[in-house]
């Protein structure tokens, strides 16, 4: 058996159990429906974290009776998308679905489709050039003082324009507690990595003992100074947030958390009391959003997103140019769209609510920062500027005496 098999059986699940018996969210009306459809099941086991990752929809069958499949979802289920990448949406984010609305946000996101069987030329497989920046399996490094850390290939949800869609699924495991160890000596070996990014997959769907093993072994390492784990798991499912998990994140303090939103709608009661928890256990969140056709290309709907994230103690901290991976065309903007979001937010509404607009750069370049442009014109001792509203400015550019 796979030593990280025997840690993720030893759980506290028990203890999050009685934790959702005692605080229950009243079931809404679509909730009450999706529930419906999984037989001898009551809502404590809707609060189980546990029964929703054993209930996620991964098939055609289990999916057709709650939502009315267009053309395209019954291609992208009877055709290969499914093969490309797995189905999979826990019962929650499954009940956050219109069924009436073939462009509903969630939808677009979770229901494979058959644009995704259509490739460009420049689409690629691992469009961020993680795999030959990696020293060791399951851990990425391309920047001189940080590491990515895949520590499992599984994620409630598989977002259906996922950049790391080569690597995730169900299906075989490759990364465990020896690939651990190979990742954790490297990075002692390493003096001038101070900073990592626990990802996968998505890390809190494994136990609170195992994730506890990874963090303990980060934070033991002297010159790592800086731990943050990348997660999707308090959108889709924010019952995975409970308090033992959070008591244990506590124990390891600081710990940032980057949590990848996309829509306002994501954004529900159970959604505002994962993250109420999280912050209140004193562990700063930042959100990472990415650009997608017909979800959140139009600058309403991201400012809305901003705001939002904000009341619920998010920090906006990323918008991503949709990765070029393959099968994605029918997700990816123009470069303009996105620059035009920025620009309605820049000045428009408050600073906390713009985050960096940014395209990793094709093949493994990184992060690179992408702005709308409000230098007007350089001249020899001062620049021209615009800001939000189209005004102009001169400002004088102190000159350094030779």
């Amino acid at each position: 058996m796979n030593p990280l098999d025997l840690l993720q059986k030893r759980s506290d699940g028990a203890l999050s159990r009685k934790f959702s018996r005692e605080l229950l969210i009243p079931l809404n009306e679509r909730e009450q429906e999706i529930l419906s459809y999984f037989k001898h099941n009551d809502q404590t086991d809707w609060e189980d974290w546990r029964w929703q990752l054993r209930n996620r929809i991964r098939t055609r069958d289990v999916l057709a009776p709650m939502v009315p499949l267009t053309e395209q979802e019954e291609k992208g289920l009877e055709e290969g998308a499914i093969g490309k990448l797995t189905m999979s949406i826990p019962p929650y984010f499954a009940s956050l679905i219109d069924p009436d609305n073939p462009k509903c946000p969630i939808r677009l996101q979770s229901i494979p489709q058959g644009h995704e069987l259509t490739t460009s030329k420049e689409e690629m497989r691992d469009p961020c050039g993680e795999d030959k920046h990696s020293p060791v399996h399951g851990l990425v490094h391309r920047y001189p003082d940080r590491v990515l850390f895949l520590v499992n290939e599984m994620c409630a949800m598989y977002c259906r324009y996922c950049t790391r869609s080569r690597m995730v699924g169900d299906g075989e495991r490759t990364l465990s507690t020896e690939t651990y160890k190979a990742a954790f000596d490297y990075i002692r070996a390493h003096k001038e990595i101070r900073d990592v990014l626990i990802s996968g997959g998505d890390p809190l769907t494994l136990s609170d003992k195992v994730l506890e093993y990874i963090i303990q072994n980060l934070k033991s390492i002297d010159h790592v100074e800086f731990v943050r784990i990348g997660t999707r798991i308090p959108v889709t499912l924010p019952q995975r947030v409970t308090p033992e998990l959070v008591d244990m994140l506590k124990n390891y303090s600081p710990i940032w958390m980057s949590i990848h939103f996309n829509h306002p709608s994501e954004i529900t009661d159970r959604v505002k009391a994962a993250c109420n928890l999280i912050a209140d256990s004193g562990i700063p969140m930042g959100s990472q959003t990415v650009l997608l056709k017909d979800v959140n290309d139009d600058p309403a709907v991201m400012k809305s997103l901003m705001h939002e994230l904000l009341k619920i103690r998010v920090r906006p901290y990323y918008i991503y140019q949709c990765d070029p991976i393959v099968g994605s065309k029918h997700f990816r903007t123009p470069v303009s769209t996105g620059l035009r979001i920025m620009e309605q937010l820049r000045g428009h509404t408050t600073g906390y609510a713009v985050p960096t607009y940014v395209i990793d750069g094709p093949g493994g370049g990184g992060k690179i920062p992408i702005s709308p442009e409000y230098i007007v014109e350089r001249k020899k001792d001062r620049y021209v500027l615009r800001n939000y509203s189209g005004e102009t400015f001169e400002y004088f550019d102190p000159q350094i005496d030779e």
